[in-house]
């Protein structure tokens, strides 16, 4: 079981998310109030490419853990500053296969759709930024570690020190892909 360590949510299309006390989770369609809610995407890039597709990164949620190892590497990244809904600690993100749903709060119900691709915009925000949170495993294939998106399946308020309970799909479990 993990916890939430901050929530966030911003209006307009701001890299950075501002940070709240609670963020209300809407059934298919995300963050109450965030930018990239809605059934289909609202992602800039990928409204231009076809603005009919689904929505499959409703909630950004990253773990607190990555800005624990990039303090290591120099950098001072804050929750809500590399635009995640959610910041977890205490749970494995990363590790989790597609299809995995996350308990939240009291009512809260996400389940996970696939990776974050970072973009240019996190170099833009630190130099050297966007080269830390990727990386290659022991067969050189990129892991990219700047967090998972889900679609909400049940709605409710998050608030900070929620508990986060893991259900994994059924087996066999698919890899995480970007999405």
């Amino acid at each position: 079981m993990g916890e939430v360590l901050s929530v966030s949510r911003s209006a307009t299309h701001a890299f950075s998310k501002q940070t709240f006390e609670s963020i209300r989770l809407l059934a298919g369609l995300g963050v109450e109030g965030d930018a990239h809610m809605g059934k289909t995407v609202k992602h800039r890039s990928r409204v231009a490419q076809n603005p009919d597709q689904p929505n499959l990164r409703q909630v950004h949620l990253i773990h607190s853990e990555l800005f624990d190892e990039l303090r290591d590497a120099g950098f001072q990244v804050q929750p809500g500053q590399l635009g995640e809904n959610i910041t977890t600690r205490g749970v494995n993100l990363l590790g989790l296969p597609t299809g995995t749903k996350l308990s939240i709060g009291e009512t809260a119900l996400i389940e996970i759709t696939g990776l974050r691709n970072p973009c240019a915009q996190i170099e833009n925000f630190q130099t050297g930024l966007l080269n830390a949170v990727l990386d290659r495993d022991e067969r050189g294939s990129l892991v990219r570690k700047a967090g998972v998106m889900g679609i909400v399946l049940t709605g409710g308020e998050v608030r900070i020190s929620d508990s986060i309970r893991v259900s994994l799909p059924a087996k066999p479990y698919r890899p995480l892909e970007r999405v």
